[in-house]
């Protein structure tokens, strides 16, 4: 599966949440690029975040991002 902008987009979102704390969300704002604002739509229509313009992750997001934020550790990590 190629990542195109969008999924780009919503990896980069994803990757932002803090996964220690379900207390902690994101909010968009209005001075925000389109692309994250559309990014951020596109998650809550996938049923990953409870808002349009943000919020909490729900289950299904908690879930995938923890798998994407565990799949950029393992690729980011120098090969000692």
């Amino acid at each position: 599966m190629p990542i195109n902008t969008d999924l780009n987009a919503e990896i980069r979102i994803l990757n932002l949440y803090n996964l220690d704390s379900v207390r902690e969300g994101l909010k968009v704002h209005h001075e925000a690029d389109t692309d994250t604002k559309a990014a951020i739509q596109r998650l809550h229509q996938k049923g990953l975040l409870t808002q349009p313009d943000g919020g909490y992750l729900t289950d299904l997001g908690v879930h995938c991002a923890e798998q994407l934020q565990s799949a950029l550790r393992i690729l980011t990590t120098p090969n000692n």
